[in-house]
């Protein structure tokens, strides 16, 4: 069997019909619903409670971004044969030094993040249980889901948070009755006085986390492993994203109509506030499915990471501990193009079963507890901050030069479409880098 081959005709056969390509979606709606947590609903539903709907261009044009950026990260995957780690380790060890020293800080900080998000609907909700102990059980369900369960478990059950997010966040936006005039007006580029920073955060907001990089490891666990699966690579990914970005949307409309020109609590609290507001308005019957999609979109969060960047993590040991002769390096003249040699050997050591995987998941869950008594350490607040801030433009930087190697197959490399949307999404990512680095230490 030539080695672009790893599977045999069946195996690997793709599906053609619309039905069945619809039945084959779901990494894409998991890496795009992951990225989507309640901080980037809420900074969406301050900018339209500023202005209106004068800023819905920036989020349309921050989805094609993350949508550029996603279709990338699978196809490295699909059209090398190798996983993005050992692409990375390609272009020097310094490379999984950063990934490594940011997995490790980023995964306590956010750990307590994700927990006290799902915790605070919780807590509005049945209110006899604190926010800290509503996030201890969150973080222990999904630890139970992700141990036990695997990636088909995990995907149904994103799925379902994914449709509950739906009906409410939209419903909730066609509930305050959007004017579409205005709607069509936001979609031409304007900066009103003051809007810069709404725009980049709106532009460089829609889903950009970690959380893209594991996208990839994603198809891998669907069973996608070679170039054949890229048009339906594409078309789960425009799903995704396409979906988050309508919930995006969804909370401009929202900030527009229900709260033009008052001042919202910032941070995950301001949905609370938003369901206050609804209640008010509406009565409870509206402010308690909000609550329910509230904690879709922060559970959807939370159970994500905690099962694809283990996966990352694992690679990233596995990767780690290669022989010399593996890593693609120039010495060796292995490009990995059409080699597949790397996924499986991915997939013998680094899965949801391996041991590293479930270490990392351990780190996650248990750790970051100790933040839910205390004020975050300042220093591992700045250390998290500024790891964080340059892990974007580290992303579409280093997509830039992979998918533009030999290490990918000739129908697998970047065109002047993606090149374009990866070399702005640097620019645009690297601005926002030093803008919050200066800000930290300020």
């Amino acid at each position: 069997m030539p080695n672009d081959m790893r599977y045999d005709d069946v195996a690997d056969r793709v599906p053609l019909g619309r039905r069945e390509r619809l039945r084959h979606l779901g990494p894409g709606i998991m890496a795009a619903a992951t990225g989507v947590g309640a901080g980037d609903l809420v900074a969406t539903m301050v900018a339209g409670s500023r202005y209106g709907y004068t800023l819905l261009w920036a989020v349309v044009l921050g989805t094609v971004f993350k949508l550029a950026l996603g279709e990338a990260v699978g196809r490295w995957h699909l059209a090398s044969g190798s996983t993005l780690l050992a692409g990375w380790r390609t272009l020097g060890r310094w490379v999984l030094v950063y990934f490594g020293a940011y997995a490790v800080v980023w995964g306590f900080v956010y750990g307590a993040t994700a927990m006290s998000a799902s915790g605070l609907p919780l807590n509005a909700l049945l209110p006899d249980v604190s926010v800290r102990y509503w996030a201890m059980i969150c973080g222990v369900l999904g630890f139970v889901l992700v141990w036990f369960g695997r990636y088909a478990v995990i995907e149904k059950i994103m799925t379902v948070l994914v449709g509950v997010m739906f009906v409410t966040v939209v419903g909730t936006a066609v509930l305050v009755s959007p004017n579409l005039l205005d709607a069509g007006k936001g979609l031409v580029p304007t900066l009103p006085d003051g809007s810069l920073v709404y725009v980049l955060g709106l532009i460089g907001g829609v889903g950009g986390t970690i959380t893209m990089a594991a996208y990839g490891y994603w198809t891998i666990a669907k069973g996608w492993h070679s170039p054949r699966w890229l048009s339906m690579m594409r078309l789960d990914n425009a799903v995704g994203y396409i979906t988050t970005g309508v919930f995006v949307v969804a909370m401009l409309v929202i900030g527009s109509e229900l709260l033009l020109d008052q001042e919202i609590v910032t941070g995950d609290e301001g949905l609370l506030f938003l369901g206050d507001r609804l209640a008010q308005d509406y009565g409870q019957w509206a402010r308690i499915p909000f609550l329910i999609g509230f904690f879709s979109v922060s559970f959807t969060s939370l159970i994500g990471v905690w099962n694809g960047v283990s996966l990352l993590f694992a690679d990233w040991w596995r990767t780690w501990r290669l022989p010399a002769h593996r890593k693609g390096s120039k010495d060796t003249g292995d490009t990995g193009a059409g080699n597949t040699a790397d996924l499986d050997d991915y997939e013998r050591k680094a899965g949801e079963r391996s041991p590293v995987f479930r270490g990392y998941l351990v780190w996650l869950t248990f750790p970051p507890m100790a933040l839910l008594f205390l004020d975050r350490p300042f220093q591992l607040t700045v250390a998290y901050g500024a790891l964080g801030a340059l892990f974007m433009p580290f992303l579409a930087g280093t997509l830039l030069v992979l998918l533009n190697s030999r290490r990918v197959v000739p129908e697998g490399r970047s065109r002047w479409v993606s090149n374009t949307l990866l070399a702005v999404c640097l620019a645009l990512f690297a601005y926002l880098a030093v803008d919050q680095l200066i800000g930290l230490f300020e």
